[in-house]
């Protein structure tokens, strides 16, 4: 057993934050280590681990190289630059459904990125990513590489914002693979964990409980199994724990 003092300012930091317009991105994400995920393509970046799973999942789907990178990490110069002119040119009720406001943004986590069928021309707001071919696979398979389709059309009473079949979140295994399975966007995510605890067992045989620590004070004493586990905040109110190889 492992002994850790975890820190309310840590909430906001790891794959599995919640950001919104009610939940902007915490500065604790200001540390990021980014690179790309698509050689062809080094100015666009991920988040380290992120871009490692998804140019897995890449290798996995697209063999003929269709797929290709559009938007991923922004700051928050260029999110908002993005908010600007979106606004500018195509009114605030498009913009609002489609740009999320700057400093709550997916983008500038670093764990979000925006996807399209390779084209001469590639709409930046609205890129297209069909249902089905390669684009089909690759949504099929997303879950098994931590990542998401983020923004459905029937969520979006939940995440404000319009279907984005283009945009896809890494928030890591198996987290992606009970968000899938259960109908899960990640704003219902936190408080399926506190009611259901679920245990997921992994294609590779393994298994893993999912459990969440609310952060009630400044900080928090825990203590970890003998396992290997995983910590990451929510940017709400606590922490998700991860812990691999208990049975079902």
């Amino acid at each position: 057993m492992r002994s850790l003092t975890l820190h309310r300012s840590q909430i906001g930091s790891g794959p599995l934050i919640l950001v919104n317009a009610a939940h902007p991105i915490s500065q604790a994400q200001a540390d990021l280590q980014l690179i790309p995920p698509h050689p062809r393509y080094p100015q666009i970046t991920l988040e380290r681990q992120a871009a490692h799973l998804l140019w897995a999942l890449l290798q996995a789907t697209d063999r003929m190289g269709v797929i290709v990178p559009v938007s991923g990490w922004r700051s928050q110069a260029q999110q908002q630059a993005i908010w600007d002119e979106t606004l500018a040119s195509e009114g605030e009720a498009f913009t609002k459904q489609y740009v999320a406001l700057p400093g709550c943004s997916e983008h500038q986590t670093g764990l979000a990125m925006d996807l399209a069928l390779d084209a001469p021309h590639i709409d930046f707001i609205r890129p297209h990513f069909p249902e089905d071919g390669v684009c089909g696979l690759f949504r099929r398979l997303a879950p098994q590489y931590g990542f998401i389709q983020r923004y459905q059309r029937h969520k979006a009473s939940l995440t404000g914002i319009a279907e984005e079949p283009w945009h896809f979140r890494y928030v890591g295994v198996p987290h992606a693979r009970l968000m899938t399975d259960h109908d899960l966007c990640l704003e219902e995510y936190g408080a399926f964990v506190q009611t259901h605890t679920p245990v997921c067992r992994l294609d590779n045989g393994r298994s893993c409980r999912v459990s969440y620590l609310p952060c009630t004070g400044e900080s928090m004493d825990m203590i970890l199994p003998d396992a290997c586990c995983q910590l990451s905040g929510d940017n709400v109110g606590g922490f998700f724990l991860t812990v691999w190889g208990e049975e079902p």
